[in-house]
């Protein structure tokens, strides 16, 4: 408006008296109640979802305006896009984990998130500990299992502190199998077990004869198999699977029938010339293909295998590791190095299972959300309308809203990952702090719900939000 005459879009003019007598469509900023009034009268509105900068804290806006004119942060941000769209991740074997991992001794467990003792630990985590215990022979029974980990005598380490992730509860212990993905752009390795299964399995805090007896079949019998057949087929490329899993409707968080498909499909041939015993070959094969989430596991490890490199990159503001334990929510970003940013983590939303409801549920935990970190999980939301109801983001115009807000909040988009829905645009990648703060837009992850009861196991599915409070530190 100027001294009462108010711009068309076409260029011309009309007074006030004209704008009062013509039919209204509004844009409303801010305020979602302004455009809720208006549309309950009628009125095309559309809103636009905006905040003050950094929440309208003034000396969060003063660093963001600081760290905008900072020419080396964008220069250094383009060196980490750059080490995660030439990474070449190759899946090249399943060992024992204490043959591959440095460090991992005699009573040392590995757990998904920040760091965390055994008196914070949430009910699932403690009871996937005394099951591990069990395990590895270290107690004779969960009882006497709680009583070690209570004594001080098991030593607790986060996955990411050992080149490894591990889902939910994340458990790594000596004598677990775990897969070794090798980034061979720049020669680096990482590791992750083994999907366990759907159902009552230790990742949700199972911890019963039947977790233990499956996890030993792992060990004995799928692991084997699989470093014998990788072997034989010189390792699986992984990035190719996941180009292809996005088209059919794969996100590689809640989603991963695709993958779990082509992994398949591709190792077949191997496994067959591997394995002797027809029944053991068949058993191998209907447990891999009877598990829609087995390719989980692969894409958390290649994930890993990606953002490694992009740790510690002098002013870069990108996020390299996203992780909960059920307690604490954790982030690491390039330019600091490994120093972990928490904050308490946040109870996700979704949909349980019959007979559970949200009052049988823990709050999120898991290193899972090292596929967000490479634009994959709730920011290729768009790529599987099939989760968006699944795991209670609603529709599947609502599953595009999604990944639309990750636009906001990262540095690029992946040219080899791309989304059919939102016309072949790559996902979007490289969490930038910087982003995330101004906007007040947090990362959507897509996520399983354990019982927050140990041994009970997996309630449900949904989205969980990271806490701003990480982005602020």
């Amino acid at each position: 408006q100027r001294r009462g005459v108010w711009t068309r879009g076409d260029g011309g003019s009309m007074g006030v008296n004209d704008l009062l007598r013509s039919p209204l469509s509004v844009v409303n900023v801010g305020l979602r109640g302004f455009a809720e009034d208006l549309a309950r009268q009628g009125i095309p509105v559309v809103h636009v979802d905006w905040a003050p900068p950094a929440d309208g804290d003034p000396r969060l806006a003063d660093l963001l305006s600081k760290l905008a004119s900072v020419k080396r942060v964008e220069e250094a941000n383009s060196e980490a896009l750059r080490r995660i769209f030439e990474a070449e991740p190759v899946l090249v074997d399943v060992c024992p984990a204490d043959k591959v991992i440095e460090g991992l001794e005699e009573r040392v467990v590995l757990h998904a998130g920040p760091p965390i003792e055994w008196e914070r630990m949430c009910g699932p985590m403690q009871g996937a500990v005394a099951g591990a215990a069990v395990l590895e022979g270290w107690a004779e029974d969960l009882g006497a299992a709680e009583t070690l980990a209570a004594s001080g005598n098991l030593t607790f380490h986060p996955n990411h502190h050992f080149d490894a992730v591990g889902p939910m509860t994340g458990l790594i212990t000596p004598g677990m199998p775990v897969m070794v993905v090798e980034n061979r752009s720049l020669g680096n390795r990482a590791y992750c077990t083994l999907n366990e299964g759907l159902g009552k399995v230790m990742r949700f805090g199972g911890n019963d004869d039947e977790v233990l007896e499956r996890l030993r079949w792992l060990a004995s019998t799928l692991a084997p198999a699989l470093s014998a057949a990788l072997r034989e087929c010189g390792g699986v490329p992984l990035k190719g699977i996941v180009a292809r899993g996005l088209s059919m409707g794969d996100e590689m968080h809640q989603r991963n029938v695709g993958c779990t498909g082509l992994f398949l499909r591709q190792m077949a041939p191997a496994l067959a010339r591997a394995v002797d015993d027809r029944e053991t070959l068949a058993t191998i094969l209907d447990f891999i293909g009877g598990n829609d989430q087995f390719f989980l596991n692969i894409a958390m490890v290649m994930g890993k295998a990606i953002m490694d490199p992009v740790r510690a990159i002098e002013g870069s503001s990108i996020v390299t590791a996203m992780t909960r334990n059920g307690t604490d929510f954790g982030i690491r970003v390039s330019g600091t190095g490994d120093t972990w940013f928490t904050a308490p983590v946040e109870m996700p939303k979704g949909l349980y299972f019959p007979g559970f409801t949200e009052d049988d549920a823990n709050p999120d935990m898991g290193d899972s959300t090292i596929v967000e970190t490479v634009g994959l999980g709730g920011f290729a939301m768009a790529a599987s309308p099939a989760v968006a109801g699944f795991v209670g983001a609603g529709t599947a115009a609502e599953a595009l809203d999604y990944t639309r807000a990750m636009f906001e909040i990262t540095a690029g988009r992946n040219p080899e990952w791309t989304l059919p829905s939102l016309d072949f645009s790559g996902v979007p990648t490289g969490i930038d702090i910087r982003k995330v703060v101004e906007a007040g837009i947090v990362p959507t992850i897509n996520t399983g719900i354990a019982h927050r009861k140990p041994g009970i196991g997996q309630v449900g599915a949904g989205v969980v939000r990271a806490p701003l409070a990480c982005f602020h530190q």
